[in-house]
């Protein structure tokens, strides 16, 4: 099975300075994993953001791209329509639209976030 990682998936996986990386970093051990540009995208955002980890902008894409160099993720196009999206919150959209995505291609959406309810999810613990 190949688990596409959310955005906060990623950052924990990447940062070690983030509350989840140890737990994050034990998941990924012997485990297929996908990116997407919004995963990526998102990564980026907060990454950079300096009123989040304040990282400058090469620094972000260097760590995104040492993450592919390491754990040698699949990338997935974002080739799903948001139409049909079973959200019923603007907070559900981009995480519905992940699932979608990665049920879509055969594999699971791999979360830290437990508020997502999903039959492609798979909780990172």
């Amino acid at each position: 099975m190949t688990f596409l990682l959310d955005v906060n998936a990623l950052i924990a996986a990447i940062w070690v300075t983030h509350a989840h990386h140890s737990k994050t970093d034990a998941w990924l051990q012997d485990k297929r994993v996908a990116l997407c540009p919004i995963s990526e995208l998102g990564f980026l955002r907060i990454s950079s953001n300096p009123r989040a980890l304040a990282a400058s902008m090469s620094d972000a894409l260097k760590l995104l791209e040492d993450f592919y160099s390491d754990a040698k993720p699949q990338f997935v196009p974002a080739d799903a329509s948001a139409k049909g999206l079973a959200a019923s919150a603007s907070d559900q959209v981009t995480d519905l639209y992940l699932a979608d995505l990665a049920a879509s291609h055969g594999m699971k959406l791999a979360t830290l976030d437990a508020g997502i309810s999903h039959t492609a999810l798979d909780l990172i613990s």
